[in-house]
């Protein structure tokens, strides 16, 4: 007999769990958590909202997960960023990657990270926090990241790290603003490019 542990006794037939929760992620990045009904939610992941609570939990447990899914698929770019032999390299992809994401083809544009919930009520505040522990988390990593190039000579000594990451980290999620509203991935390749003509030197 199937196990709790293993999943929900009474899921249906053919439920795809981690479908389900790619096109949850979908609906939250496109709709905001607030603006996610729970019927938006169940009709594009293809199950009842009692399979919903089952496998995923609550709205926001779903979202939590959907963050998670959102950060290890559409915005790999950030650890692989990371990853850069270079303080140059490291911002170059980083921004590239945002500029991609935030116009990929076929996703809605923007960031769930940055649109998930900006605005919110009292029912929303506790994903507004997450998101915000979200993006400060980037910005400690590229700042973890920059300290050492500093110490390895690639920064020039005196550079700020954490304010040269979240100098990066806000043009990112400026991009994602610009291309919430329509702004072409052309347009802010551009805008990538300019931000990054001011690096400092080794």
């Amino acid at each position: 007999m199937e196990t709790r542990r293993k999943g929900p006794v009474g899921r249906p037939r053919g439920f795809d769990a981690d479908e389900a929760l790619e096109q949850a992620m979908r609906v939250f990045w496109k709709q905001g958590y607030e603006g996610a009904s729970l019927t938006d939610l169940t009709s594009a992941m293809g199950i009842t909202r009692t399979s919903m609570y089952a496998a995923f939990g609550n709205k926001e447990d779903l979202f939590r997960k959907a963050l998670e899914r959102y950060e290890e698929g559409p915005a790999a770019y950030v650890a692989r960023a990371l990853r850069e032999p270079t303080a140059r390299e490291v911002a170059t992809a980083f921004l590239n990657g945002a500029v991609r994401t935030s116009t990929r083809p076929g996703c809605p544009p923007g960031c769930l990270g940055v649109q998930g919930s900006l605005a919110a009520g009292d029912t929303g505040l506790p994903v507004r926090n997450l998101l915000a522990d979200w993006r400060n988390g980037g910005v400690a990593r590229l700042g973890d990241r920059f300290r050492q190039a500093v110490d390895e000579g690639d920064l020039p000594p005196g550079t700020d790290p954490v304010d040269l990451a979240r100098y990066l980290m806000t043009v990112a999620n400026g991009i994602a603003v610009q291309a919430a509203g329509g702004a072409t991935q052309e347009d802010l390749q551009r805008v990538a490019d300019m931000a990054l003509r001011g690096w400092p030197p080794a």
